[in-house]
């Protein structure tokens, strides 16, 4: 994740300037915007954008191969998800992932500047005959992704993050014990890694706040249906504050809960995810308060996945680098873990990054993934 501030300056992200300005072939950016790796280090090509949504921000469309192996296996021999080769030209290391070649550095490059090219509507929008020939084109091993780029940091949600791919990849390659279940992702977002876990398990309640979040996050799963209905699995987005004590059932609401869809939630879910939602102290107490709140309510032990990226920062006010947001992480899930009121006790123990590599992206040493145990005293 790239965080572009002028005052404080990330691990790899970019102080910007102005707002976006439709009417040029550069983006640029306000102070306090916000922008992913994923689509800073994206060719220019892989942007197009699609429409405006309802708050004007331009919404584009990327595409994301699950690379396949030679043997149309899972590296971990157990997923049934893979099935085609990779192309002979994907690079991989001695382990099988995926090798990113990067480019060298230099102090003086004459590349041209690293921002998307914005296209208009009408030039960016196939015609049905190109979608329907790139859906018949290997359609099954790409997942198409609706998303925003260069947002505000309230708004992160719509763009897509390392963190989830991080969170694809170990679903992918433990794919058979996902298998059947039924899994809750918080704070879903672009709803990346429930497309990925529909691939395997039954039901994914794929949950975020904010109508043109989840409206997004819908139009994703249909534009990547085919990758889980034919096994019969669905995906229902809903929302879910975590700042809220209850879920909301109003029927008047858009992208609420039914009774009966509560109950199975609670009497089947077995597994949640949740990738690089950790960048806010509040909303971080928040997520291990829902967390709790719901293994207290399950019927079964639940097991979580939590994605996160350690991000360094520089700060005037301690004059050095500091991962405040990550620290903040690891003191709730060491007060998650000492926690002793009688009723529930957890278990948190890191997960070696050492899986394959589904997706093509840098996976940095700051990624990291944690497991959560819950169970009931």
């Amino acid at each position: 994740m790239k965080v572009l501030q002028t005052c404080v300056s990330e691990s790899k992200l970019l102080p910007l300037e102005s707002q976006a300005d439709l009417a040029m072939d550069q983006v640029t950016f306000r102070s306090d915007t916000v922008l992913s790796d994923v689509h800073l280090l994206l060719p220019n090509a892989c942007h197009l954008m699609k429409r405006l949504n309802s708050v004007g921000q331009p919404v584009f469309t990327s595409k994301f191969r699950i690379l396949r192996d030679c043997d149309g296996k899972e590296s971990s021999g157990e997923s049934p998800v893979r099935e085609s080769t990779v192309a002979s030209n994907v690079p991989l290391d001695e382990d099988g992932d995926l090798d990113v070649l990067r480019r060298p550095r230099s102090s003086s490059s004459n590349r041209d500047a690293v921002c998307p090219i914005i296209l208009s509507q009408s030039a960016a929008t196939l015609t049905d005959e190109e979608e329907d020939s790139e859906e018949e084109d290997g359609a099954r091993d790409v997942i198409r992704v609706e998303h925003t780029m260069a947002t505000p940091l309230e708004d992160v949600g719509k763009q897509i993050w390392r963190g989830a791919f991080l969170l694809a990849d170990f679903i992918l390659a433990q794919a058979s014990m996902f298998t059947g279940a039924t899994v809750l992702e918080l704070g879903a977002g672009t709803g990346l890694a429930s497309i990925v876990m529909a691939m395997v398990a039954k039901t994914v309640y794929c949950t975020d706040v904010g109508d043109d979040l989840l409206s997004m996050c819908q139009r994703n799963v249909t534009l990547n249906k085919q990758h889980f209905e034919p096994q019969e699995s669905e995906i229902r987005v809903r929302q879910l504050d975590w700042m809220a004590d209850d879920l909301c059932t109003d029927a008047d609401l858009d992208f609420c809960w039914t009774d009966a869809e509560i109950g199975d939630l609670h009497d089947n879910t077995t597994f949640v995810i949740a990738a690089d939602v950790c960048y806010d102290d509040d909303l971080t107490d928040a997520l291990f308060k829902t967390l709790y709140r719901l293994a207290s309510n399950m019927r079964h032990p639940i097991t979580t996945y939590i994605s996160i990226e350690k991000r360094l920062n520089f700060t005037l006010r301690h004059m050095d680098v500091s991962c405040e947001a990550y620290d903040h992480f690891h003191h709730c899930l060491d007060q998650l873990q000492q926690m002793t009121d009688g009723k529930m006790s957890f278990i948190v123990e890191p997960v070696k990054s050492s899986f394959p590599q589904f997706f093509q992206y840098e996976r940095v040493e700051q990624l990291e993934l944690w497991k959560v145990t819950a169970e009931r005293l």
